[in-house]
């Protein structure tokens, strides 16, 4: 049993990365546990050898001129006869043999042992998700839970679930489709879900940019902000570092490539690029767009009255307010709209 332990301990150690030297202290532990509990109020002690492939189980009891504790106690005459070296406050140690092993011990052990490893694993996924918090990583579509709503995808190392509010609104997914989510947390806790990942998170159209538009990746074009409202519309603002290269441009690709793709990504969502200016009034004149505005009147307080013509109000305001209402959250301003 001692070497198929060990055994089991070096295969762990290869084949998923957990270190000897961890299980080791969980076995340990879980040994300790299991003895406790097939004597009670005794004082188990656990010596692992991974050298010699050892493992021994003592019961350790203190030698005493009176016994009042049998558990953890022994005789002064009662250790002579073990050895003639034991001498009063000192110990005594009986091996326990593990092949001795009841059922409910060893199971106990197992059970420990095997939390030993889950945990192990999880903290392995979570350091593995820690260095792709708020980045994309490409799953595939395992299960689609028909009463939820919710699927469970595969990425990679393991399987998460993205749940009905975290999908684009009117999508539809099948097993063996394969989407991209965006990271948005990794869980501390020892239990529940480990990652959460979404595909409504305006995080996800940033990375996307940053993945199909090169300008951005090395820095010289910037995305100042971004307001989305999934599987409808985002309002995305821009500006360049270098005066040569446009932004809006750049984003958009030549003859509408780029953003084709990031649109076709989110089947079919409306991206409006705009160019990011440090002029509230020109700022939230380029985020009303497509709409055409005739006047702003900024009060300097993240408030702002804009007068556009008869024609442009309902393009102004947008579908159920949409337009003005992603306008005002890209620019942080309060936006009031009237015809003139």
């Amino acid at each position: 049993m001692n070497a198929e332990l060990f055994s089991a301990l070096d295969a762990l150690e290869k084949e998923k990365g957990i270190s000897k030297e961890y299980m080791l202290d969980k076995v340990e532990t879980a040994l300790i546990n299991a003895f406790t509990k097939a004597f009670p109020g005794a004082d188990i002690q656990v010596l692992l050898d991974p050298e010699k492939k050892e493992c021994k189980v003592y019961r350790v009891k203190t030698v005493v001129a009176e016994v009042e504790d049998p558990a953890r106690e022994i005789s002064l005459p009662d250790a002579k006869k073990l050895s003639r070296k034991h001498v009063l406050g000192g110990l005594v140690k009986e091996e326990i043999k593990t092949k001795n092993f009841s059922r409910t011990v060893a199971q106990s052990a197992k059970q420990v042992i095997i939390q030993g490893i889950r945990e192990a694993e999880r903290g392995m996924l979570r350091q593995e998700y820690e260095s792709k918090r708020e980045e994309i990583i490409t799953a595939t579509v395992e299960l689609v839970d028909p009463d939820t709503g919710s699927i469970v995808v595969n990425l990679g190392s393991s399987n998460a679930v993205l749940i009905k509010n975290e999908q684009i609104p009117g999508e539809y997914y099948e097993p063996g489709d394969r989407i991209k989510v965006f990271v948005t947390e990794v869980s501390k806790e020892s239990k529940g879900r480990l990652v959460t990942i979404s595909r409504v998170h305006p995080g996800l159209v940033r990375r996307l940019f940053e993945l199909n538009v090169p300008e951005i990746a090395d820095g010289t074009v910037i995305i100042k902000n971004i307001t989305r409202e999934a599987g409808s519309r985002t309002k995305m603002s821009v500006y360049s570092r270098d005066e040569s290269v446009d932004p809006i441009g750049a984003c958009i690709g030549n003859k509408g490539a780029r953003i084709a793709e990031i649109v076709n990504e989110l089947h079919g969502e409306k991206i409006d690029v705009i160019k990011y200016s440090e002029d509230p009034v020109e700022y939230i004149a380029a985020a009303l767009s497509p709409a055409v505005v005739k006047s702003i009147e900024f009060d300097g307080e993240r408030s702002a009255k804009v007068t556009v013509a008869a024609d442009q109000l309902s393009l102004a305001i947008g579908k159920e307010g949409q337009n003005a209402r992603l306008a005002a959250k890209l620019t942080g301003c309060k936006i009031d709209i009237k015809p003139n």
